[in-house]
């Protein structure tokens, strides 16, 4: 389990007028690397995924081949 901040929430500190800039230069590096973890995690998943189970979120074998072979950092 990750004990990093959501997204959600590194956005809504790196959006805080008082912070100085290299803090907030911090807190969006680590909202990229969150995001990208996230992003390789879930496909590195996908790939276990049963047709019945892939079918139940929405994809087919295609799609989520596709979606298995993008690169971490390409939404």
């Amino acid at each position: 389990m990750s004990h990093a901040l959501p997204a959600a929430q590194f956005a809504a500190l790196s959006s805080q007028p008082a912070m100085p800039l290299m803090a907030r230069a911090a807190v969006r590096f680590a909202v990229a690397v969150t995001k990208w973890d996230m992003r390789r995690k879930t496909r590195r998943h996908l790939k276990d995924l049963s047709p019945y189970l892939l079918n139940d979120i929405g994809l087919d074998a295609s799609t989520a081949q596709a979606e298995r072979s993008k690169p971490f950092w390409q939404a």
